[in-house]
């Protein structure tokens, strides 16, 4: 008789476990509706910025080779001169093809500080944006490279272009 109360029992009991399943599963089910969800502001058509008057193209090909294309007109170009090249065309697609005579302005007080970097480009260029069209095969280190370039210049419309995948309906 003294052996049979020592056996050890090999079965677990999952009553315990059950009950505090149920409980954890209850209160899970009264506080889910009370957790209000993340809202995400969208931006909506109206606070949309304006359609660019000019878009200035920079294209990167395979072989990470620069291109600046400016209304129709596409030349070469390097990773050092794109500043120059893309203020150039900002600054020839804001003149207009026949140009009213301006009348003189006052002559400003002299200053000592200085003007911005870019400033007279920024007043002359209107509302233009300059495009990073890559290939596939690029690298995304040329792509960041560029940006960083134009983002250290003071441009401040800059955009990535992608092709739209057809998929069937």
């Amino acid at each position: 008789s003294r052996g049979r109360g020592r056996r050890s029992i090999n079965e677990i009991n999952m009553v315990p476990f059950i009950d505090v399943m149920l409980v954890l599963l209850i209160i899970f089910m009264v506080t889910a509706p009370l957790i209000a969800p993340s809202m995400i502001e969208l931006p909506s058509m109206g606070r949309a910025a304006k359609a660019p008057d000019v878009v200035i193209q920079i294209i990167i090909g395979k072989d990470e080779a620069l291109t600046l294309k400016s209304q129709e007109q596409t030349t070469p170009v390097t990773l050092k001169d794109l500043v120059k090249s893309v203020k150039a065309a900002q600054v020839a697609a804001a003149k207009p093809a026949n140009p009213p005579i301006p009348p003189i302005p006052p002559i400003p007080p002299k200053s000592d500080k200085a003007a911005p970097a870019g400033s007279a480009v920024a007043a002359t260029s209107g509302n233009t944006a300059v495009v990073i069209s890559a290939d596939k095969s690029a690298k995304y280190e040329s792509v960041v490279k560029v940006m960083d370039v134009l983002q250290r210049a003071g441009i401040q419309r800059v955009g990535l272009s992608v092709q739209l995948v057809n998929t069937p309906n």
